[in-house]
């Protein structure tokens, strides 16, 4: 069995190749039940333990442990943290421990990319990052991946993170800049991509313009808002899988407040993976991208992940039982 520490973890996981193995995931399909939640004490309180399994019949099983301790925050230390054990599914045995913060980052930005693919359009290469944190961090890399994108405009409701990350990412030769009018930022850009814990919204619908793609990360609990409902009383909306109706407040709160019909959604992430017609149809619609993420996920990055370590080590990933996954290269 293997141990990817996050270094290693991140460094197998390049966004092209992993746009490419999402997607393949996505059309072949594999079991994922809903994941499990539990509550456990401790001495400083309560904590959440999320489990979330995946499995392909004959290929690989893979469970993402997830632990939150939010009072970890008053000893420095951080409220999250996870793992990812992978397995062969047909005989049981474990291929890989990787590291689980790293998966969960990368494949939430890789999966956002993925949409923006079938949702943006071709020529859009104005991208607004609304959020300076991990996952923030990580969207222009992943867009660079499907789009031509020539400016990156970052605002935080942080300035300081803002500017830190446009700096980092001016360092790697990106235009990119800190903005403090999210309104106008908004009004100048071809995709806007939401990555906050936002719980009152940030964008408002009156300030879509045609042909704007517009991708929400942020807000996978009931009480967590991004977009406000005129957003999706504009918009087609996609969702990354039905899930999403159910625990996330940029859905749930629309739907109560008569702004978005559960039948208006046009299409989950695998409904566009395998059929591309669901996707954008001209250049003026606005179309709105919300995802929760899934254990589907995580499954195909941590099979790329591995077999990317295989192959380092001068093994076939076949060895394994199952075959490497493609690269969109």
């Amino acid at each position: 069995m293997l141990v990817l520490t996050a270094d290693e973890t991140r460094e197998h996981l390049p966004f092209p190749e992993m746009i490419g193995a999402i997607e393949k995931m996505f059309k072949d399909a594999c079991q994922v039940p809903l994941r499990h939640v539990h509550s456990v004490d401790t001495p400083k309180g309560n904590s959440t333990w999320l489990l979330m399994p995946a499995w392909q019949h004959g290929g690989r099983l893979g469970v993402k442990v997830v632990a939150i301790h939010p009072h970890n925050r008053q000893s420095g230390l951080p409220a999250l943290n996870s793992t990812y054990t992978l397995f062969d599914a047909s005989n049981g045995q474990p291929l890989a421990h990787l590291d689980g913060n790293e998966i969960t980052s990368r494949r939430t930005a890789a999966a956002s990319a993925l949409a923006a693919r079938f949702l943006s359009r071709p020529d859009a290469d104005q991208l607004l990052v609304v959020g300076a944190g991990r996952v923030a961090s990580l969207i222009p890399d992943a867009y660079r991946a499907v789009r031509e994108i020539r400016k990156i405009r970052i605002w935080d409701v942080d300035p300081n993170l803002a500017m830190g990350l446009a700096k980092s990412l001016r360092a790697r030769g990106m235009d990119a800049e800190q903005v403090d009018d999210l309104e106008a930022a908004v009004s100048e850009s071809d995709i806007v991509s939401c990555a906050t814990l936002a719980t009152r919204p940030l964008i408002k619908g009156e300030w879509l313009r045609p042909g704007m793609h517009l991708d929400l990360i942020g807000s996978f609990t009931p009480d967590m808002r991004e977009a406000d409902d005129g957003c999706f009383l504009r918009s087609e909306v996609y969702v990354d899988t039905e899930e999403a109706i159910k625990k996330s407040g940029d859905l749930l709160s629309p739907i109560q407040n008569g702004a978005l019909q559960p039948s208006r959604i046009r299409a989950t992430l695998s409904e566009l993976c395998r059929a591309p017609g669901y996707g954008r149809r001209n250049s003026e619609e606005i179309t709105l991208f919300k995802a929760v993420g899934t254990a589907l996920e995580d499954l195909a990055a941590a099979s790329l992940a591995y077999d990317a370590r295989l192959l380092m080590l001068g093994r076939r990933p076949e060895a394994a039982g199952m075959p490497s996954l493609p690269s969109t290269r």
